[in-house]
């Protein structure tokens, strides 16, 4: 019936290296903390990005939201930006923050939400690993 909630989900993926260090450590002090994610030459993950939306079922579409637009958000706002970038020297979202999965899906959320209708709610999930992933639904 229109006008029920109903979630969607649009998968996609893109690649970006990183290193996890506080820039006031010692590099010791970093690998106590961050291990091996420290090493100062970077290493990357195949990412995975996970946008889910809630909200109304449009009574004249049938649709929440059309799949092929949340597509194109998520394209230009997250993986143009970061797919074969190094989070700590090319992206300026990161300039002061530590390009862990969690912050990763705070910027990320952060870039989509203003390009979608107010009555709609979002959650962003990062897959950094296989055995790695986080989810943020916003303040």
């Amino acid at each position: 019936m229109a006008g029920e909630t109903i979630r969607i989900c649009r998968r996609e993926t893109f690649n970006a290296a990183h290193r996890l260090y506080r820039k006031d450590w010692s590099d010791e002090k970093n690998y106590e903390v961050f291990g091996k994610c420290s090493y100062p030459n970077y290493h990357g993950h195949n990412y995975v990005i996970e946008v889910w939306l809630e909200g109304p079922i449009d009574p004249i579409t049938g649709y929440l939201m059309d799949l092929k637009l949340l597509k194109g958000i998520i394209q230009k706002e997250v993986c143009d930006r970061f797919d074969h970038k190094n989070f700590n020297l090319d992206c300026a979202e990161f300039k002061d923050r530590i390009p862990t999965a969690e912050n990763i899906a705070v910027v990320s959320w952060n870039l989509i939400k203003p390009e979608l209708p107010e009555n709609i709610a979002l959650e962003v999930v990062i897959q950094e690993t296989e055995k790695n992933k986080v989810a943020y639904r916003g303040n």
